[in-house]
């Protein structure tokens, strides 16, 4: 489900770059390595904008 405003619930690759300052390669090479959560639909990777914000707050998701 998304909404039709900047709080969209999920998110693309180019928003979560532009939304955490990184180019689009690393939140892929982010992705690859389990440290940023994220789904595809078909070819395309999404995010869950809840799980971008605890990141950003936290630090990592990926376990040791």
């Amino acid at each position: 489900m998304k909404r039709e405003n900047n709080d969209s619930i999920i998110m693309t690759v180019d928003e979560v770059a532009d939304y955490l300052k990184l180019s689009k390669i690393t939140v892929y090479k982010l992705t690859q390595k389990g440290e940023i959560p994220g789904f595809r639909i078909g070819s395309s990777w999404r995010y869950n904008r809840e799980r971008i914000d605890e990141i950003a707050r936290v630090g990592t998701t990926k376990t040791a």
